[in-house]
């Protein structure tokens, strides 16, 4: 059954999707790749719809892969889906300007991280309604981290209490996302990245182990694990 996204909501979420994965293997472009028989969007799309804050969800696609996807995603939520860009930067930037007027709050999620709670998605969009500009997810790092150098030799170990795991969705009100994509220069790995070089601080709510990062062949193993544990 096709879920239904709130006309009264708040909250814009946008779903890059059109990177092809080349750690995975071999195969479609990564947000196509079958986790338990099924797209991993379409499992990230279904879990995202079931939050309620969500008004809108865009995904940016492989260009080739539009249709495709738009007929994919159909029986599942009322997605709009653009074509996305060769950097990821550049698909979040498409899936922004697709954004309808109204949703003041923007968030941006990856497809990889397809088992991703509603809960979480519901508590970046509150941190960001509750007044702050910019919300992560995160996790404590629990591995001993090393600095190396080129050779491999260790510099020094790093103090992990200051360290964290960043996770999607991050969360922005919708101008200051808009205005960090367009002063963007260098690509870089996520938007929070963008945000923090206007000067704008980012804040940290705790993340979840299940919107893990679906990236090697392990990851996706283990994916198809948890959904055995839970829906």
């Amino acid at each position: 059954m096709t879920a239904q996204l709130n006309p009264c909501g708040d909250v814009a979420v946008l779903v890059p999707a059109a990177g092809a994965g080349i750690r995975l293997g071999p195969g479609a472009p990564k947000a196509l790749r079958p986790l338990a028989g099924e797209p991993l969007l379409v499992h990230a799309v279904r879990r995202i719809a079931a939050a309620p804050s969500v008004h809108t969800i865009v995904v940016a696609a492989p260009v080739a892969d539009v249709p495709a996807v738009r007929d994919l995603l159909a029986p599942v939520a009322p997605v709009t889906v653009v074509p996305g860009g060769a950097q990821r930067q550049d698909s979040v930037a498409a899936a922004l300007a697709a954004v309808p007027a109204g949703p003041g709050i923007v968030l941006v999620h990856d497809a990889a991280r397809a088992l991703v709670p509603a809960e979480l998605v519901e508590s970046v969009a509150a941190a960001v309604r509750s007044g702050h500009d910019a919300v992560i997810p995160v996790l404590p790092v629990v591995d001993t981290v090393k600095e190396v150098s080129a050779d491999e030799v260790v510099r020094g170990t790093v103090d992990r209490s200051v360290l964290r795991a960043v996770q999607t969705p991050q969360g922005f009100r919708r101008a200051v996302l808009a205005a960090a994509h367009a002063a963007a220069v260098d690509p870089l790995t996520d938007d929070a990245g963008l945000v923090e070089k206007q000067g704008v601080p980012v804040v940290c709510v705790p993340g979840s182990e299940y919107a893990m990062k679906i990236t090697r062949p392990f990851d996706l193993a283990l994916a198809e694990h948890l959904l055995t544990v839970r829906v």
